[in-house]
């Protein structure tokens, strides 16, 4: 045989045999997966959501995706004649403007939501928009569509929200056309007011009780189970935007308590749904 030819299997033989002594090396740790942090703090189970929302690209392309997908529906939903003006409604944090900042900086100080910490972020009126949102509406408007903005933000802040809005060129941004919080977050008295004097074509949001309050109960599946009930109205008026940082998906699990209430209410829950 020839010499080389030996000589490069003699090599690849070895190659081979410590590739083999490299993985033999690094065997799974024997046992069960690693037990849950107790000593974690409340901040500390949100930073996987905050880090993905504020940084990945996935996230960013998901928001533009949203709004692509917004024209095509509306456009279709548009072909349908209707006596009265037709609306677009739209949440405002985590659905026009990007909220995130404020939740890298309480997760970085190992704190969580404060009405207070979150007036003072409000009060700068420096929020961004998210991507594709301003687009969006700035054609949906020019199309004809009034453009409401339902938030649960609360009314105090309707100054701070509406300089914010005008400051990135968001249309029909005054308060006819803002509706914020004044004693309950279920917003479908305010969808229904809207409703009253216009064909509601449209309705974006970070969470599925933007579209309908029906979603705040999560004792069956979830909730899912009245995802699959209206899917159909859901593909056809209702863009829904990525929000993993809070909503009500997180206090179905962590209830209404104080944070040590929520924390322990969060570990329970690991607890019963591992395997």
């Amino acid at each position: 045989m020839n010499r080389l030819i030996i000589a490069v299997i003699g090599v690849s033989i070895v190659a081979c045999s410590r590739q083999q002594q490299l993985v033999e090396a690094t065997p799974l740790p024997p046992g069960p997966p690693p037990s849950i942090d107790h000593a974690a703090s409340l901040s500390q189970y949100g930073y996987d959501a905050v880090l993905w929302q504020h940084a990945s690209a996935e996230a960013y392309r998901l928001q533009q995706q949203g709004y692509e997908l917004a024209r095509l529906r509306l456009v279709e939903n548009l072909r349908i004649a209707h006596k009265r003006p037709p609306a677009v409604i739209v949440d405002i944090d985590e659905t026009v403007l990007d909220n995130s900042p404020y939740q890298v900086n309480t997760s970085a100080d190992g704190h969580v939501f404060d009405q207070a910490t979150w007036k003072e972020w409000t009060d700068r009126s420096k929020a961004a928009a998210i991507p594709g949102a301003v687009e969006f509406l700035t054609y949906a408007h020019g199309l004809g569509c009034h453009i409401y903005y339902i938030t649960n933000r609360d009314i105090r802040e309707k100054a701070t929200t509406l300089k914010n809005l005008d400051s990135l060129h968001f249309p029909n941004a005054d308060e006819q056309h803002l509706l914020l919080m004044d004693g309950t977050s279920d917003k479908t008295e305010r969808r229904t007011r809207v409703a009253n004097d216009n064909q509601v074509v449209l309705l974006v949001g970070d969470q599925l009780r933007d579209f309908d309050e029906r979603f705040k109960d999560r004792t069956v599946r979830d909730g899912k189970n009245t995802v699959d009930a209206m899917a159909d109205t859901l593909a056809r008026y209702f863009i829904l935007l990525p929000n993993p940082m809070y909503g009500t998906y997180r206090d179905a699990v962590q209830g209404k308590g104080t944070d040590e209430d929520k924390r322990h209410n969060m570990i329970d829950w690991f607890k019963r749904n591992r395997n």
